[in-house]
């Protein structure tokens, strides 16, 4: 009876044993499966914007451990491979939290690398031809997310060379073409993103809409 006992207890941990050693084995390729990324963003400002960082990239399907360095303002993932998520994916999907991807840095399940840096800020083409000006004027608003969407805002806008907006300062240096922009146009389309730029006032319902972080005082 001793020895019948003493075989089934040897059997069961061996059984044991290779469900660990199997489990393990599954947990060591799974980790094989996945790519893991790296992200500089620029505009990050309070845990708000970290927090609607994260929640946008989990709209991707099997992403796990995000982290996010507020510091740095370095974001990191893993992904599936099969997923086979490209580099225009992830800045795109900083871009629509609000943010600029400044380098992008992804290490596949195969080990190979692949790596994009923003390019420094150049004069575009479109304003190679005419007077490059400068002017300023205050914008409100308050914090690296409210920063990353007045510029991008700016920007945007045909013949904008660059656009700076000081966040203790509250006012946006804009370079511009002169043959090609109406700074009043840019000022009213920084207002219909929702920050006020003097006599042009973001509506109510778009101020509303802003993450909290975001909600400047109103005169």
């Amino acid at each position: 009876m001793k020895n019948i006992v003493i075989v089934i207890t040897l059997i069961l941990s061996f059984t044991l044993l290779n469900k660990d050693i199997f489990a393990q084995k599954k947990n060591k390729n799974k980790d094989k499966e996945l790519d893991k990324v790296s992200v500089i963003v620029e505009g990050l400002g309070c845990p708000f914007c970290a927090f609607g960082l994260e929640k946008k990239f989990k709209e991707i399907k099997g992403i796990k451990d995000i982290n996010i360095e507020m510091e740095t303002g370095e974001m990191t993932f893993a992904v599936p491979n099969s997923l086979e998520l490209s580099m225009d994916a992830i800045g795109e999907q900083v871009t629509k939290a609000g943010y600029t991807p400044v380098e992008v840095n992804i290490t596949r399940a195969d080990g190979s690398t692949e790596t994009t840096v923003k390019a420094d800020d150049e004069t575009p083409a479109e304003a190679e031809e005419g007077e490059i000006k400068m002017t300023l004027f205050a914008v409100s608003g308050n914090c690296g997310m409210c920063k990353a969407r007045i510029e991008k805002t700016a920007k945007d806008v045909e013949g904008v060379v660059n656009a700076v907006w000081d966040q203790e300062t509250k006012d946006l240096t804009l370079e511009f073409n002169a043959d090609k922009v109406d700074v009043e146009l840019v000022r009213s389309k920084i207002a219909a993103s929702g920050h006020d730029t003097g006599e042009f006032k973001a509506s109510q319902e778009v101020y509303e809409s802003l993450p909290p972080c975001c909600m400047y005082d109103r005169d």
